[in-house]
């Protein structure tokens, strides 16, 4: 072998990879989002999830790529460990199915069948029809699908390439030794290991045995270890992804750890125990590609059938390995892996909105309480509410900007619009009850009291504040647009009073009924109040519009002041009567 075929061979190589590579993309990015749902819900079983974990790994051809989908699943809390634990097991069992599409490549013989199932045959017409839907095709799907062929072909032109590259190795003695060195299991494994954690995909380590095996120096014997290694050095991939998570997702990544760490000591210990009185004669004798993908497919199997029934001792093994803290670990429905599969990222970020919509609620009651009945334990409460809703919308905004950035279908892109203009909005609502609260503590530390006129105005109002308040938040958890419609004149109403209330509290200071001092926070009451009023139409016409595929508040608002049909002005009407101001006496 001289230096031009180590060119070829790493020419191969790289072919080989990055075809697999465009392939997985194409396969994930055709069927992935269904996938993962599947993924998501049918794992109520280890059995079960054993099953899914199989099918999806054998569709989308990377046990890496189900395993870190896992993790991630188990990050954001959308899946418990006992789930995932299942559908490890069948992620490995699923990526046997490559090195049984790569064996095709050893078939031997003239027949007209036999030469039409050889990739070399097919590949080339694989290529130019993925070729002329990637380049020519307008529909996504089309694209995705041409991807497909395309990486296909690439992947098995790499195969073709590397195994005509490494023939001449059959020849070099050198070459013999290194595989008769692989014979010993510990370093079998470890070199299997260290070449799949190098490259982060078994499925390309064990096609690149397969290519080595036409030279007839690789033995049963050295393979048996090699293959047990690659699938020890593949769960690189996993363990990479869960640096940052938290820690049951980190037990995911190490469950997938120990299930081939296990495994591989199981198998490799009987087998050469059976051996030391049986003596395997096939062990010196030369592994072909299709021996190899059933040595791989075998371990595989036996693995899962021995361990798929004591998941709960891997998952106590996981435990105990990664062990519970009292860590918070908030925001962790976030996680940047499922950026690849929009709905359940969108489904996540709803989930959190609504949260921080619950704690703005909490906050602003609180503060609205406040008025009559100040409790210093509450103000500490409602302050530390204040700072987390901040916390989410810092993010929350981060996460949807990140999302707003990928594929997503109209319903998950409406719904991402509602989630990034009301975030703002609940915020400041937050700020606003931690202001009103601030006003009812200085009130209370200086002891000093509105009249009874002004006390029963503000009374009213904050019972207007307090209905608004309800009706948008109840608008938003249920995105109802009905609710929605009630919101605007409530808020017209709210708008009237305050500046009602400001003429009467300007006539109170001439008439010398209030001070300057309870002059500014009475002020300050009323423009908090208008400001919450304000953000609420804000969440309601996001409700809304986004509800009718538009987003254009002021064009709404315009609409809705000027022209208001019967039903808003029968809201209207009847809100303004519910929050009559009494007659002002001076």
């Amino acid at each position: 072998m001289d230096i031009f075929n180590l060119f070829t061979l790493i020419g191969g190589l790289a072919l080989f990879l990055y075809g697999m590579n465009v392939m997985g993309e194409g396969l994930e990015k055709q069927a992935g989002s269904k996938l993962k749902v599947i993924l998501e819900k049918l794992t109520n079983s280890p059995y079960k999830g054993f099953l899914v974990g199989l099918i999806v790994t054998s569709i989308i051809q990377s046990s890496s790529a189900t395993t870190v989908m896992v993790v991630g699943f188990v990050n954001s809390g959308i899946m418990r460990l006992n789930q995932a634990i299942g559908i490890i097991m069948g992620a490995n069992v699923g990526t046997t199915v490559t090195a049984w599409i790569l064996s095709l490549t050893g078939l031997e013989g003239d027949s007209f069948w036999i030469q039409l199932v050889k990739p070399s045959s097919f590949s080339p017409l694989l290529a130019g029809i993925g070729i002329v839907m990637v380049m020519f095709m307008k529909s996504r799907s089309s694209k995705n699908i041409g991807s497909i062929l395309l990486g296909f072909a690439i992947l098995m032109f790499g195969m073709e390439t590397m195994t005509g590259a490494v023939e001449p190795l059959a020849d070099v003695p050198e070459f013999q030794q290194i595989f008769l060195m692989f014979q010993n299991p510990i370093l079998g494994v470890l070199a299997g290991a260290v070449l799949t954690g190098i490259i982060q995909s078994s499925s390309a380590s064990v096609g690149i045995l397969q290519a080595l095996s036409v030279t007839g120096t690789v033995t049963f014997g050295a393979a048996l270890p090699i293959i047990m290694g690659q699938n020890i050095g593949t769960c690189v991939t996993a363990l990479i992804s869960s640096v940052g998570t938290n820690r049951n997702a980190k037990r995911a990544a190490i469950v997938h750890l120990y299930f081939n760490i296990i495994g591989t000591v199981l198998f490799l210990s009987l087998f050469y125990l059976v051996n030391a009185f049986v003596h395997f004669p096939f062990l010196e004798s030369s592994i072909n590609q299709v021996g190899i993908a059933i040595v791989h497919t075998s371990f595989n199997l036996l693995s899962t059938a021995v361990m798929l029934p004591f998941t709960k001792g891997l998952e106590r093994l996981a435990y105990w390995t990664i062990k519970d803290t009292d860590e918070a670990e908030q925001f962790q429905m976030l996680d940047e892996r499922l950026l690849a599969t929009p709905s359940v990222a969108v489904n996540q970020c709803t989930k959190l909105t609504h949260d921080m919509a619950d704690i703005t609620h909490q906050a602003l009651v609180g503060a609205l309480d406040s008025f009559e009945n100040f409790d210093a334990k509450r103000a500490v409460q409602i302050e530390e509410w204040e700072g987390l809703v901040d916390t989410y919308e810092d993010k929350l905004g981060t996460y949807m900007v990140k999302l707003s950035g990928v594929s997503l279908s109209m319903q998950d892109s409406h719904q991402l619009s509602v989630l990034l203009h009301t975030i703002g909005d609940f915020e400041r609502i937050s700020d606003h009850a931690v202001n009103i609260l601030r006003s009812c503590q200085e009130m209370h530390d200086k002891k000093i009291h509105f009249s009874p006129e002004a006390q029963n105005e503000l009374r009213i109002l904050m019972e207007a504040v307090d209905e608004i308040i309800g009706i948008t938040f109840r608008a938003f958890e249920e995105e109802s647009s009905i609710l929605g419609g009630q919101v605007e004149p409530l808020e017209q109403v709210i708008d009237g009073m305050t500046a009602e209330m400001k003429s009467r509290h300007i006539a109170r200071l001439q008439h010398g009924l209030c001070t300057i001092e309870l002059g500014f926070i009475f002020n300050d009451f009323l423009t908090n109040f208008s400001r919450v009023a304000d953000h609420c139409s804000n969440i309601a016409v996001a409700v809304i519009q986004i509800g009718k595929d538009v987003f254009d508040t002021h064009s709404y608002l315009d609409d809705v002041k000027t022209a208001g049909g019967p039903e808003y002005m029968s809201l209207y009407e009847s809100y303004q009567e519910k929050y009559m101001l009494p007659a002002a006496e001076f």
